[in-house]
This record gives C-alpha cells, structure tokens and sequence, in this order.
C-alpha cells in the first residue's frame, strides 16, 4: 500500500474520537419519532427503511466498501468529493472504503435486518468479519445521522462493538456521506496531504524500479548474450520456463513501462543489442506531474543514475547524481 495510507490512518484516528464502545445502540427514529434502542426484543418494530432514504444508502456504501467496488461507493459521495476520489490513486481509493468497514481486504458483502427492521450488513473476508448494524436516522431536513454499530460477527457480548455517527446530506434527492464520526469528508481538502505524502513514495519506489530494470536488462544480457530489444521482452512467461521472448524478469507493470505513478522508457544507444559492449539508458518520468511525483530520473549509459526536477519531462546526465 502506498504512503496515502498514513495519511488516511489519520482520518480514521480523527474518527476514532467520535466512536465509544457500546452494548447496544441508542438512536432516533428516522421518521423523527422519540429514540429508542436499534436492538433488543422489546423494541416496537421500526418499519423497513424506504429505498432512498439515509439507512438505505448507508447499508450499500457499506456493502460497496466491503467488496471494494470503487465504482459503486463513488455513487454515494458528493459530486465535490467523487470528483476527488476518482483523481486518487488505486491504493488510496482502496485505503479510504477499508475505514468503513475496519477490514484490510475486500470481502463478501450481505444484508439483512435486526428482529426490529433495522439494517444489518456484514461482510466476511477469509481472516475475519465485521456485522455493521444501522441505527434510526436523526433526519433534519436534508441532512441525517445515523448511528452505525460495528463489531466482530463472532462477538455474542459485545465486547467488540463501537458506535459512530454517520452524516449523510441530500444532493440532487439522493442521500450521500457527508461525514464519519466527526470527521467532515472532505477529499479536495486532503488531496493535497494525500499527494505529498504518495510523491515522496512514488519517487523512491520510481528510483527502485529503474534500478531493477537496469539489472534485469543485465541478467538477459549474460542469459542470452545480448541486450533486450524492449522491456516487454523482461516480462514473465505467459506459459512454461523463461525464454528470450518473455525472460520473466521483471513484473508486468515493469515490463509494461508503467508503475507507482511513473513512465519508464528503455532506449539502447547506437541502437545494437548485440554483445557485451552495447549500451542502453533508462529514463524515469512522473506520468502526472505534481500529482504522482516531481523527480525525473535518467540512467545513462555509462550505469550512473541522475535526478531532476523537469516538469514531468525526461531527465538526462546532465543532472545532478541521484542519492
């Protein structure tokens, strides 16, 4: 996972403020009636929740969060914030939907109700559960809190539960997150912490690649007595043992030129792969500048690897030599 995640862990700190542990959960009903407790069976049964109401479009932001559809779970964030999320990366829209649902990996999603009609979804991962059950909704014009009741699916006593309050506002007469705990959701306000924190990453993981792929070109020079014509030549077998087509020494991403952000390029000079003296250099470029990374890297042929700042242009050896 890339560096957004310390940054999100933040959010879930700031989120964890708002969450106390609790036997059971008291909330308003979302007709507005007086509160009354979302389990236990000497509460009067609360009526099925309307299909766009705040419950509703909570219990499927869960489930889209727990099976990690990111496509799904934009649906229910504000058109402010889904315009952030899809300009995130795959590992911090990922970071961000795991909070909802406390789970490291993307799990099996199913709903049902409580003995009093209340929303109840769980979802299962191959290591553990969680059973996120809504509570009724304090409903104020076009702004709701609904409590969320979130424990371990094996917890009988409830020593595992937590409650937080989820805001959920009215857009365009759909019900959309607006906050978790007491944390506003705000993704163009933290994009800017978000990207920091991944360009740091992104450049020293760019540095790695480009490093792997010079010494992967190294090894298929001694296998096969000649440097490769393209990095697609280092990719992996797509069936069998290794061969001068497909060398399996480097990752697909690698292979592909593309990985964490950056764009690699492969040029041999004096285009001849033949023998030991043929020389080649690799180059390292954000593919968004200022988003995905700032320093561009060159290898040149002589094996010594540069860094610059070029506006997410191609470096060369005239920069400075890389740490």
């Amino acid at each position: 996972m890339n560096s957004r995640v310390p940054a999100i862990c933040c959010v879930l700190l700031l989120c964890c403020a708002a969450i106390a542990p609790s036997p059971s959960l008291g909330s308003a009903q979302e007709s507005g009636a007086k509160p009354s407790p979302a389990s236990g069976n000497s509460e009067t049964p609360a009526a099925p929740p309307a299909a766009n109401s705040p419950s509703t479009a909570l219990r499927n932001a869960l489930s889209a969060a727990c099976t990690h559809n990111q496509g799904e779970f934009s649906n229910f964030l504000t058109a402010r914030n889904k315009e952030s999320f899809t300009r995130l990366s795959n590992a911090a829209r990922l970071a961000l939907m795991k909070r909802f649902v406390l789970l490291d990996e993307a799990g099996k999603a199913s709903s049902s109700a409580n003995p009093s009609g209340r929303p109840i979804v769980r979802c299962e991962t191959p290591s553990v559960s969680t059973e996120m059950q809504i509570g009724g909704t304090d409903l104020r014009d076009n702004v709701a809190f609904v409590p969320l009741d979130l424990r371990d699916s094996t917890d009988g006593s409830g020593a595992t539960a937590h409650v937080v309050t989820m805001g959920m506002i009215r857009e365009n007469g759909e019900w959309k997150l607006l906050s978790l705990g007491l944390l506003l959701l705000d993704l163009p306000s933290l994009e800017v912490e978000w990207d920091s924190a991944e360009i740091e990453s992104n450049e020293s993981a760019a540095l790695s690649s480009l490093k792997k792929i010079a010494d992967a070109i190294e090894t298929y020079r001694t296998t096969y007595s000649h440097i490769p014509e393209t990095l697609n030549t280092l990719a992996p077998a797509l069936h069998g043992a290794a061969t001068r087509e497909a060398a399996n020494l480097l990752d697909v991403d690698l292979a592909a030129g593309k990985k964490n952000g950056y764009v690699f390029r492969y040029v041999i000079q004096g285009a001849n792969t033949l023998g030991a003296p043929a020389k080649f250099e690799i180059s390292a470029a954000p593919s968004i500048y200022g988003r995905t990374g700032k320093i561009s890297f060159f290898r040149d042929a002589s094996g010594i690897i540069h860094a610059g700042d070029h506006k997410g242009g191609v470096g060369n050896d005239a920069d400075p030599k890389a740490n």
